[in-house]
């Protein structure tokens, strides 16, 4: 416990920590001792999450209230963190909660995914990696997905964002993680979360919201693979199946990986019509 908190502390901000992998992220770096800055849209939501971190801690925590596709999410992120020592960044947020063709949405939706997705863990890395580079301590996780790997529908523009995310963080640990600063990107495939089981249960695939999504990873399990190999960067494939899938495609040229990834979606989805937004 002191360990990690002498080499992440005393402060980690975690963006998307009102529920799922963002939540048990922060709580389980407040176990190991450091204080969290809890960053996510939905402030009520926050402040019961931030509220129980901190009874069951005895950490501190702050909590701010940003809706990151905003023009000046990561200006008001870092003004409001600006009297803290951040030893650790974590970026989890980005879901697609449409899962929607590229055409059943105006172009805004992809435009909000790109700022969320990118831009804005691109502005927070930059201003919060200098800092540790300099005490030559710290940590940056941002959390990719399965998408990156190679296109498919219903995610043209998620896809898109989670592969920069990938090939972001990967760049950026070649250059941080002999100064000191662990760099890692958690590639997630299906994962157990609020969000899945709004969307599947949305579409019909779940019967209710307390049935857990077929095929998908515990969250718990997620953040248990992620701090075994937080400095074990660049990249960490998360849970079996996408394990065994990222072995699969790496035989696959780039043509094949994006017909298999069609394939697997009309097997699991139906056909996709961008004209109905089915």
């Amino acid at each position: 416990m002191g360990e990690f908190a002498d080499k992440y502390g005393p402060w980690a901000i975690i963006v998307g920590a009102s529920d799922g992998v963002g939540a048990l992220f922060a709580e389980r770096v407040a176990v190991n001792g450091v204080n969290v800055v809890l960053v996510a849209r939905r402030r009520h939501v926050l402040e019961e999450v931030a509220a129980g971190i901190g009874e069951r801690t005895g950490v501190a925590t702050r909590t701010l209230a940003v809706d990151l596709t905003a023009p000046d999410a990561a200006n008001v992120i870092i003004d409001n963190t600006a009297d803290l020592e951040v030893g650790m960044l974590v970026y989890c947020a980005g879901g697609d909660p449409n899962y929607q063709p590229f055409l059943a949405n105006p172009v805004s939706a992809g435009e909000a995914l790109l700022r969320r997705n990118c831009l804005v863990m691109m502005q927070l890395c930059h201003h919060y990696a200098a800092p540790m580079v300099g005490r030559g301590r710290g940590g940056i996780v941002n959390f990719t997905s399965g998408a990156a790997l190679a296109g498919g529908p219903n995610m043209v523009a998620y896809g898109a964002t989670k592969a920069f995310d990938l090939v972001f963080t990967e760049g950026l640990w070649t250059e941080l993680h002999a100064k000191g600063v662990d760099v890692l990107a958690l590639v997630l495939g299906k994962t157990d979360t609020p969000s899945l089981r709004q969307l599947e249960y949305r579409r019909g695939q779940i019967s209710s919201m307390d049935e857990v999504p077929k095929g998908a990873v515990p969250a718990a399990g997620v953040i248990d693979d992620a701090f075994d190999n937080l400095a074990n960067g660049p990249t960490l494939m998360v849970g079996p199946e996408m394990r065994m899938a990222a072995e699969v495609f790496k035989s696959l040229s780039r043509n094949e990986a994006v017909n298999l990834v069609m394939q697997a979606s009309a097997a699991m989805m139906g056909p996709t019509n961008a004209s109905d937004g089915s």
